[in-house]
């Protein structure tokens, strides 16, 4: 038993978190994923809604530990305005929503507190174009006639990398990936990413989607780059603003930003990819 406790705190200390925790938070995650899709979409994007309504919250306070002060409300409404264009719309909506909202926040900035009106108006165009607008296209994904199946294939994808990505740099990881953004992250860990996340999305187009598996293949190498890029990405802002976690809210993973940041970055992929083969019928 003291051999387990102390291969355990060996791993926990090697991966920058506690992987009890960890597991019990993503099964608890996945779980209320597929439940609503199942039985009730619109609670999906419900539950979209909270998570990314939270995620912005933890943005802004991030921002504010920086430095940078927005307004918070301001932000939340423009974010519901921008997801319910995208769950009741189209990818059209979703961009005329982001044209509307994004410049509607600017003005409203501007006459709030000109100060320092370059550095909070870009925060605020980035914030919205990190959460609501990349997340719009997650509920795309979701509100579509075969949206159970786009979303398993999207957490298919999105958990390969992760997993195996976080296995192999336990167990491998000796060569940093990108030492000045986030120092756990290894090559072999990219590698590990690689070779599951090409394997289990092909097995996902070949068996669940119907599809060639070298067309879910080369699909699958692309999210390994949007999501590792989306890790990446979350952990220079956290860098840049000098903090360790986005949140608390997620034991074992720290908030829910740290959580979704490569789904975001993964799902507009996933749709794009989709549609692509929809319209070429590949």
């Amino acid at each position: 038993m003291d051999d387990f406790h102390s291969l355990n705190a060996a791993i926990n200390a090697k991966a920058g978190r506690k992987l009890g925790p960890s597991i019990l938070v993503s099964i608890a995650i996945l779980a209320t994923v597929f439940l609503t899709m199942s039985y009730a979409k619109f609670l999906f994007a419900i539950v979209a809604w909270i998570a990314i309504g939270l995620a912005a919250r933890e943005l802004t306070s991030a921002y504010k530990a920086g430095g940078i002060a927005l307004p918070v409300n301001a932000i939340l409404i423009a974010l519901t305005a921008i997801l319910g264009a995208a769950w009741f719309g189209r990818v059209s909506s979703l961009a005329v929503a982001m044209a509307i909202t994004i410049p509607t926040l600017l003005v409203y900035i501007l006459f709030k507190n000109p100060k320092d009106f370059v550095r909070n108006s870009t925060a605020a165009a980035f914030a919205i174009f990190y959460l609501p607008f990349l997340a719009g296209f997650i509920l795309l994904l979701a509100n579509d006639k075969d949206g159970l199946a786009r979303i398993f294939t999207l957490v298919v994808l999105v958990s390969c990398n992760d997993t195996f990505a976080y296995i192999f740099g336990v167990l491998f990881g000796k060569h940093p990936l990108a030492p000045n953004i986030s120092p756990k992250k290894t090559w072999e860990g990219l590698i590990g990413s690689i070779i599951a996340t090409t394997i289990g999305s092909a097995l996902v187009f070949e068996f669940a989607l119907e599809h060639n598996w070298w067309i879910g293949a080369a699909i699958g190498l692309v999210a390994v780059i949007t999501a590792t890029c989306g890790d990446l990405i979350e952990s220079a802002v956290k860098r840049d603003l000098a903090i360790k976690d986005m949140g608390s809210i997620l034991p074992g993973h720290g908030g829910i930003l740290d959580r979704i940041d490569s789904v975001l970055f993964t799902g507009p992929a996933v749709w794009f990819a989709l549609e692509l083969i929809k319209h070429f019928k590949l």
